[in-house]
């Protein structure tokens, strides 16, 4: 069944076809943590993931990236390349978080950096954040890549001895049409310690942004999301007089996602509110977010919607990782604009990650999913706003 939009034309499909990029090995190696972007001048997918020892986040080694290319409407993928040079000495490589910057057609890669094992919640326990801020550039696309700069002491400086730790995404980063470059981020803040131990006594995790205005030759970071909330993306809303707002989507451990908007492009965000259409399993997970523009027949039909809609990514199920779903948003600036979930995964699911394409209304996802449990792999799919709007 063909169904049309204008602008948008597509062949119809109740679940999309999976293309099985990173799997776990039988010596126990596991790939978590995907990030995508799509490179529209060569028409060309980057897939990055974190290569692990086992599932555990102390256990990361470094990061892996797969091209795919779009040849005769099929993709074509790599083998799995190691990202040697996205490495501190004695430190783990984790969270990677892609951005393109257009005008100097450089493709940056965020990533933090960890000493040793050092886990997430002894660095939260003790006050005594280990993490590094890290990136690395790529001018070709993607097919050989500078030495890791650290930006963690020009970047966060002092303000880093209130931090017991912080992290980049997980997943993509964004341009904004300012020419913003935006890396989403969450810091867990000491708010006090006790002396004279200096232990923390109130730590909470809030969503923010790193920011550049120069094309990444500098970078600053924004205030902090005041509710709590955690690992986030973010994405630009136009509205109908072009005014624009970066949008905050992140994850919470109180059931249901925290959503936060920016007039100031990231440096503030306003009081954020709770989506209640969109819900958390228990400790909550990633998600993803993307805007586009919407279709040109339907952009003016309410007065509440913007020229930019929104799409996320993430496990539906209210008690566990699973029954991955896709949600739409035609109204975003509305605190109930999202719509019910199309499932394109129903088995156990977690993290993910979108991108939209070169054709208007093509989008893809890459997704943690299996079985037996969303460790197994890391698949790609490929689907339409038709399919999301026909299945919703």
């Amino acid at each position: 069944m063909e169904n049309r939009t204008r602008g948008y034309s597509q062949i119809l499909q109740a679940k999309p076809r999976k293309t099985t990029l990173f799997r776990k090995e039988i010596n126990g190696i596991t790939y978590r943590i995907p990030a995508l972007i799509y490179m529209s001048e060569t028409q060309t997918f980057l897939a990055f993931a974190e290569k692990r020892a086992s599932p555990c986040d102390h256990d990361a080694i470094l990061l892996v990236m797969r091209r795919g290319t779009q040849q005769d409407g099929s993709i074509r993928w790599s083998p799995v390349q190691e990202l040697s040079t996205a490495c501190l000495p004695g430190h783990r490589t984790m969270n990677p978080c892609p951005v393109y910057e257009k005008e100097t057609k450089t493709l940056f890669l965020f990533f933090i950096c960890v000493l040793g094992k050092t886990s997430e919640h002894h660095q939260i326990h003790t006050g005594k954040n280990k993490a590094r801020l890290c990136y690395i550039t790529s001018s070709d696309n993607g097919q050989s890549w500078t030495s890791t700069i650290d930006l963690t002491e020009s970047v966060i400086g002092h303000e880093i001895r209130n931090w017991a730790t912080f992290a980049v995404g997980p997943g993509h980063g964004i341009q904004m049409k300012s020419g913003r470059l935006i890396i989403p981020a969450y810091v867990y803040y000491i708010h006090c310690r006790c002396f004279p131990f200096h232990f923390p006594l109130w730590v909470t995790s809030h969503a923010f942004a790193f920011y550049s205005d120069d094309c990444g030759v500098t970078w600053q970071f924004g205030e902090r999301v005041s509710s709590e909330s955690c690992e986030c993306e973010m994405a630009e809303i136009v509205d109908q007089e072009s005014r624009s707002e970066l949008y905050c989507n992140a994850r919470s451990s109180k059931g249901h996602r925290v959503e936060a908007l920016s007039k100031s492009s990231g440096a503030a965000f306003d009081r954020p509110h709770v989506a209640r259409k969109l819900v958390e399993p228990s400790h909550g997970c990633q998600g993803s977010v993307v805007s586009f523009s919407a279709p040109e027949d339907q952009e003016n039909c309410l007065a509440q919607y913007t020229k930019t809609w929104l799409l996320y990514s993430h496990p539906t199920d209210r008690r566990s990782r699973k029954a991955l779903g896709v949600y739409l948003n035609k109204s975003p600036l509305s605190i109930s604009g999202w719509s019910k979930p199309w499932i394109i995964h129903q088995g156990p699911s977690g993290y993910s990650d979108l991108t939209s394409c070169q054709k208007p209304g093509q989008f893809s996802c890459l997704m943690e999913c299996g079985k037996k449990s969303e460790l197994e792999e890391i698949a790609f799919v490929e689907f339409s706003l038709c399919d999301i709007m026909q299945n919703q």
